[in-house]
């Protein structure tokens, strides 16, 4: 099924105004702290409909996790509801008793969490935890539970249900811990879900196919979502309504066709600005919002969003902000809004002039004339592990073929992007290239040096000098017992440069290249917030001086305004130093942007490569296509066939013969189960090469199906 724009809104008939679900009114919660009281809810008002998706979205620190946990009664243990009211089926949740809230929770309400690898229970089979809330408040015994447990996975589409129910966590792939965790939301058949954040690190495919179930277990039930979400292309085509938080407010609201076509408050719009596929044509840098949300424990006088605001007027800063009704049902808290309709410039208002960065951030040498120089080169890089197995005594089973055959080059000032679903062998290829594992096969070269294994200290040193890594996580990649100075300097101290006062001076000018106050040298990673701690990160792995830096995901975890400021400072970074890139990301909408050529990798092997724009418009490998197409996008105007696969990626100890992708594709003929594919590159000169028997037209049309899957 297609999820456009349009898709779900046209499909379902508007709610009748009595068929509310749920009704928050004026809410307001407050947590006591040592520094003062914070307020990360300040007049929340919301309104869920029967059988209706309420789209909620903002930067993180908005409120839209705190107004799911209010509902749910999960509050911190120090956070309660100062003012409001939270009614659900008409009876008001913050009056009742303790045991009547719990039990209405428990029963006609679901949640599915964020991260189902920390929400679920290492210790529990999958069975045993999906089965608990129908033992608890239902009264069902063991069997019985057990019985609707292997049911609802079954619903939820798990594989193998009736064996997974006897799996741990730690056995499943991010996808299917998703299931699991949904299941769990559903055993009991709720009214309402709610959904918080539940794709935010899945890749592409394995997101969609979560979202699709969202739906289709919305409609199966009967039951009304609210999808928490920082990402606006996973509300736009799926959620009936769309409601936009900050600071604690709901600041818009309105039906999600009509939000998206026409966003009125300022936030809003910036917001929308700011995503990748928002970028002007040729425009190398994402619009960011300048500024950071407030502090909750502050009051704030006027709109809380003027600070920021590039409309804000004196009158915003001053008085209240009244709700202006504008439209059916399209509420928005705004003295200046905007009018998409009228001025018709596409956002380019709430832009502001920025100094753009060279091209695509190439060096002065290319600048010059002079063709860059290579900075790494691989050749057949191979790198496969021993799988083990045994009840008692581990041995070697089997081989786990992480990275397959991979050749490319990337060349100075050049960013060379990865993509793929998790597990297709990015973050290996990643861990090669920053020689922090060595290859089972193959060569890699940096500099024109020969570092595919690097043994001895001295060598190793001299190696990392010239490639650096920069991590999903900064903050889980530093000691959170070191200053932010110690943590700078360490790598120096690691490699025997200089003395404590110029590793001191070099510290201070790593944060003033990644646009931070030297202030924050005397603090810990903790206390930082996300985007803070990537620029921290990024001013880390350029300590040494490197050619390279492996970014692996470096703003996946990020909300949308964030992420553009983290990009544009890599991207001045890199125009700056002259650094090379390999960007690796399930995002392509980030990739596309960052990127000057992709390569697309799928269960270890790189099945296309070539320049950005190129991969990105016109993929010729089905699986490319599929993950082009299953990209959530406000934008998606186009109305070709959407390429679709379902399914996992296969068990890397036992690929698929021939072409590995074969099993999911559906256009797999005979050949593709007996040859495997070799890259075959277009007309000459082109550097666009793909390893598919039968690839698809550069028109972006889609050929007939295979009647038969190899």
């Amino acid at each position: 099924m297609s999820h456009d724009l349009t898709t779900r809104n046209e499909m379902t008939p508007p709610a009748p105004a009595d068929d509310v679900l749920l009704d928050i009114s004026d809410l307001h919660v407050s947590i006591p702290q040592r520094k003062g009281v914070a307020t990360p809810l300040r007049g929340v008002d919301l309104t869920v409909r029967a059988g209706r998706m309420l789209g909620v979205v903002g930067e993180s620190g908005s409120g839209k996790t705190m107004t799911a946990l209010a509902v749910m009664g999960l509050l911190p243990g120090n956070g309660h509801v100062s003012s409001g009211s939270i009614r659900f089926d008409g009876v008001d949740l913050t009056a009742v008793s303790g045991r009547e809230s719990r039990r209405r929770r428990g029963t006609e309400i679901g949640m599915i969490f964020q991260d189902p690898m920390t929400s679920l229970n290492p210790t529990m089979t999958i069975g045993a935890q999906v089965s608990e809330g129908a033992m608890i408040h239902e009264g069902l015994s063991r069997r019985d539970a057990r019985t609707r447990a292997v049911d609802i996975l079954r619903r939820v589409g798990m594989p193998r249900a009736d064996r997974i129910v006897d799996d741990f966590p730690h056995q499943l792939s991010g996808g299917m811990r998703q299931r699991a965790m949904i299941a769990m939301a559903l055993v009991n058949h709720p009214q309402l879900l709610i959904a918080d954040e539940p794709t935010t690190a899945l890749d592409v495919t394995t997101q969609r196919q979560i979202l699709d179930l969202i739906e289709d277990i919305q409609d199966e039930f009967g039951s009304a979502t609210i999808l928490v979400t920082h990402d606006l292309g996973v509300v736009a085509g799926r959620a009936d309504e769309v409601a936009v938080m900050y600071a604690g407010r709901v600041v818009e609201s309105a039906p999600a066709q009509e939000l998206f076509r026409d966003p009125a408050h300022q936030y809003t719009r910036a917001l929308l600005a700011a995503l990748p596929e928002r970028a002007r044509q040729g425009d190398d840098r994402l619009f960011a919002i300048p500024g950071m949300p407030p502090d909750l424990r502050s009051e704030t006088t006027g709109c809380p969003f003027a600070p920021r605001c590039h409309a804000a007027q004196e009158d915003c800063r001053s008085g209240p902000v009244p709700v202006i009704t504008r439209g059916d049902r399209h509420e928005v808290a705004c003295l200046h809004p905007g009018d998409l309709a009228e001025d018709g410039h596409d956002l380019d208002d709430v832009r502001t002039p920025e100094t753009p960065v060279d091209g695509r951030g190439h060096s002065a040498a290319t600048d010059a004339g002079e063709a860059p120089g290579t900075v790494l080169d691989i050749a057949g890089l191979t790198k496969e592990y021993p799988a083990l197995g045994g009840s008692f005594i581990r041995r070697t089973v089997g081989t786990v073929s992480a990275v397959s055959d991979v050749s490319f080059s990337v060349r100075e000032g050049e960013t060379f992007g990865l993509v793929g679903e998790s597990g297709c062998g990015k973050s290996t290829l990643g861990r090669l290239i920053a020689l922090l594992e060595n290859p089972t096969r193959g060569e890699l070269r940096l500099n024109d040096e020969d570092v595919t294994v690097v043994t001895g200290r001295r060598e190793s040193r001299a190696a990392h000098r010239e490639v650096q890594m920069m991590f999903q996580d900064s903050s889980a990649a530093m000691d959170p017992r070191m200053r932010i100075d110690e943590v700078l300097s360490e790598p120096l101290v690691i490699q025997r440069i200089g003395t404590k006062d110029s590793r001191s001076e070099r510290a201070e000018e790593l944060v003033a290249d990644v646009g931070l106050a030297d202030d924050v040298l005397e603090r810990y990673p903790h206390e930082f917030s996300g985007g803070q701690v990537q620029r921290i990160g990024l001013a880390r792995s350029l300590a040494l001086g490197p050619r390279l830096v492996v970014c692996d995901e470096p703003v996946s975890a990020l909300d949308v305004s964030v992420q553009a400021q983290v990009l544009n400072l890599m991207k001045d970074v890199q125009a700056e130093h002259g650094l090379a890139y390999v960007f690796i990301s399930h995002d392509l909408s980030v990739v596309r942007h960052m990127a000057d050529r992709i390569g697309v990798m799928y269960l270890g092997m790189m099945v296309e490569q070539g320049p950005a724009d190129v991969v990105s418009e016109t993929p010729r490998h089905p699986y490319t296509r599929v993950l082009i197409d299953a990209v959530p996008t406000v934008d998606r105007e186009d109305e070709r066939d959407r390429l679709l696969v379902e399914g996992e990626l296969p068990n890397a100890t036992d690929p698929p013969s021939g072409c590995r992708f074969r099993t999911r594709c559906p256009f797999a003929q005979e050949i593709c189960a007996t040859t495997p594919p070799v890259h075959e590159f277009g007309e000459e000169g082109d550097s666009h090469s793909v390893a598919c028997h039968f690839p698809l037209p550069a028109d972006g049309s889609l050929p007939v199906r295979a009647e038969a899957s190899a």
